[in-house]
């Protein structure tokens, strides 16, 4: 009987973009066939409250990959949303077991079961449990036991302890909703913290300590990881839509989001007074439709830019400090998710916080030949879903088409389409039929200084000790980011 080829497909639903990827699975390899990003709809800050506008994006995604791979998906794994999550703390206990009953990871994942079923939600009607994480185990006189440690020992007792994650339960039927508009359903929903901090940091970086920044187009979170284990996690509502709002208002107007955020993803940059030539550029937005040309400064975006991405860092470094793991994070900060790749991001985190940084790109674990968009830090989620979908063996994502042999390898990444960024050509005409091109300063009369929000004053900010101070500055600003929080809400 012939072995039929196995896939997994994962769709990450983000607010700025919808991704959907598809691997092959063939025992122990794994290869990523498939990879492309589309601009969402329907979703915001991750989570979907239009059905039918979330729906499109993905539709469009799985039919290039049906068309590109000759396959028929048939269902999907996809990620939870990553606010609004509460966490809380719950126990777990196992009784008479047999004091020479060895303990066994069936054990472990029995009593993770046991430890979410039996916790009380508030509300049952509004929330659901999200996800577990195990933080320490019992075996009823040893205690602060690790995972990997405990399985194997003997014992009549085993206990644990668990961070429970809790979010709200409507957009997880939404989630369904907008699969089935799809003809798919959902295989498996995660909560993406965890999968896509496995897919980032390396195995020594959550043993030492770290805190890996998911800087996603519709909200933020942080990730803190000690001795190998999720020790913590927050989330805000900001993200790098909020960057392009930012531009497109600073511009009184005049561009539409769409030219915004391509100005934000080929100029945009933090920390305005390193940008050396580059604050004496201009950009030049050209019109061909009989409106005036637009001239924005380089230099002053990346004010826009630094003022709103320091704001939301201070949320996330209150966060850091409220976690009692500020400084045991050696391995420092890792920041990933599509808004990571702002220019100067990384020093802006390490000179506001003192902390090593790193940009966190998916760790190649898999084949991604054919799909150079997938090691991008916008593909991290995604490839977080393939990892913890991958042992897996009784998930299928799709089948090949009658009469139809994929082709895969070589032949099959050349045949594949290729991977498009939607926002790459900043050059191309947008919706208002403007253009944009990067001119000298000597070369043109300088603009008039567009008005500066007086709310949002850039700020450079030096800390010579971050674990005694990010605590006591981080809370004289975090009441006013909430308040900024509730307005944009």
């Amino acid at each position: 009987m012939e072995i039929q080829d196995r896939y997994i497909v994962a769709a990450d639903l983000g607010t700025s973009k919808t991704a959907l990827t598809v691997a092959k699975v063939e025992g122990e390899n794994v290869q990523v066939v498939f990879y492309t990003e589309v601009p969402s709809e329907g979703i915001r800050n991750s989570s979907v409250f239009n059905e039918s506008q979330a729906s499109r994006p993905l539709k469009e995604a799985i039919s290039q990959a049906e068309s590109a791979l000759g396959i028929k998906i048939t269902q999907a794994v996809v990620g939870m949303p990553k606010y609004p999550v509460r966490q809380e703390q719950n126990t777990g206990k196992i009784d008479g077991r047999g004091y020479d009953t060895d303990i066994t990871r069936e054990d472990i994942a029995e009593l993770k079961r046991s430890a979410q079923d039996m916790y009380p939600l508030e509300n049952p009607n509004m929330e659901a449990i999200y996800g577990a994480v195990a933080q320490s185990f019992s075996d009823g006189e040893n205690f602060q036991i690790i995972e990997n440690d405990i399985i194997g020992m003997t014992s009549d007792v085993l206990e644990g302890n668990f961070k429970i994650f809790i979010g709200k339960k409507s957009p997880l039927a939404k989630i369904d909703t907008v699969l089935k508009k799809c003809d798919i359903v959902a295989a498996r929903k995660y909560f993406t913290a965890d999968t896509t901090a496995k897919a980032v940091l390396l195995d020594s970086e959550m043993d030492n300590g770290v805190a890996m920044i998911d800087f996603g187009g519709g909200c933020v979170s942080v990730s803190i990881y000690h001795g190998s284990i999720m020790r913590h996690y927050a989330s805000i509502p900001f993200g790098g839509k909020n960057i392009t709002s930012d531009i497109q208002i600073e511009s009184e107007g005049s561009i539409s989001r769409e030219l915004a955020e391509n100005i934000k993803l080929a100029f945009g940059a933090c920390m305005p007074e390193k940008l050396q030539n580059l604050s004496e550029k201009i950009i030049h937005i050209k019109s061909n439709n009989g409106e005036a040309d637009k001239k924005f400064p380089v230099k002053y975006l990346s004010e826009i830019i630094n003022a709103r991405v320091e704001e939301i860092l201070m949320a996330i470094f209150y966060e850091i400090h409220e976690s009692g793991f500020a400084n045991k994070l050696m391995s420092g900060i890792v920041v990933t998710g599509g808004s990571a790749q702002i220019a100067n991001l990384g020093n802006l985190i390490s000179t506001i916080s003192g902390y090593r940084v790193r940009t966190g790109y998916p760790r190649h674990t898999f084949s991604f030949q054919g799909c150079e968009g997938a090691v991008d830090t916008s593909a991290a989620t995604s490839i977080g879903l393939i990892m913890a979908a991958k042992n897996d063996h009784t998930l299928n994502c799709a089948f090949s088409a009658e009469g139809y042999v994929p082709p895969f390898g070589e032949s099959g990444a050349e045949e594949t389409e290729p991977v498009t960024d939607p926002f790459a050509e900043t050059t191309a005409e947008p919706e208002n039929d403007m253009k944009t091109t990067l001119i000298d300063f000597e070369t043109v009369e300088a603009p008039q200084e567009p008005k500066k929000p007086k709310e949002r004053k850039p700020r450079t900010i030096k800390w010579s000790n971050p674990f005694s101070s990010i605590g006591k500055f981080c809370g004289n600003l975090y009441e006013t980011v909430q308040q900024d929080i509730n307005e944009e809400n």
